[in-house]
């Protein structure tokens, strides 16, 4: 016979990272929060390892000191899984380049590209630039050289070379060998739902 009601979550819902990454990121001590709250360090600690759990009233007073809705700690995180071999080509004007949209589309705070680039593959003959704030190229295989208005930068295999998107620059893949990178841009310059 099935119970009448669906039996409780002997874990319980975990929220003592939500709420000690709350904490830390306004850069309140356990201290603070305690004085403010009237709670003890010590019970502040435990809440936040998920070794207690607190009463209603006091996740409301503790989330009023933390500025954070009571909802946000039984949220769901939005993740989102993308497979490389389902992850959308794009063409971003390289040339003898595969491109592939690794982050979601739509994605607003950043932005992650798989390139395979052929031998002797580049990002065209003229300097050109990215409307994000900072640019990181990561070498997973091969090796390219990187070309700004002043210098050139080669990275090989394991290499990253983070710099501003709006700086003029461009790229060239060995001649001999192909190459893999991960580009990532923040914010995503390009939504990719167009």
């Amino acid at each position: 016979m099935r119970p009448l009601h669906p039996s409780a979550d002997v874990g319980g819902t975990p929220i003592g990272a939500k709420l000690r990454s709350t904490r830390i990121a306004q850069g309140l001590t356990l201290a603070q929060v305690a004085e403010a709250t009237g709670l003890s360090k010590g019970f502040l600690s435990r809440l936040e390892r998920d070794e207690t759990s607190p009463s209603v009233a006091t996740l409301v007073q503790l989330c009023q000191v933390l500025s954070l809705p009571v909802g946000a700690l039984f949220a769901e995180p939005e993740i989102q899984h993308i497979r490389r071999g389902d992850a959308p080509r794009i063409n971003l004007g390289g040339v003898h380049v595969e491109e592939h949209l690794m982050s979601p589309r739509g994605e607003e705070r950043v932005q992650l590209l798989r390139s395979s680039l052929d031998p002797g593959a580049h990002g065209g003959a003229d300097l050109y630039t990215v409307n994000c704030d900072v640019e990181v190229m990561h070498v997973i295989s091969g090796a390219v050289t990187v070309r700004f208005a002043d210098r050139t930068v080669r990275l090989e295999s394991g290499d990253a070379l983070t710099f501003p998107g709006r700086e003029p620059h461009t790229w060239t893949a060995d001649d001999d060998a192909p190459a893999e990178v991960v580009w990532v841009l923040v914010p995503a310059p390009w939504s990719g739902s167009a």
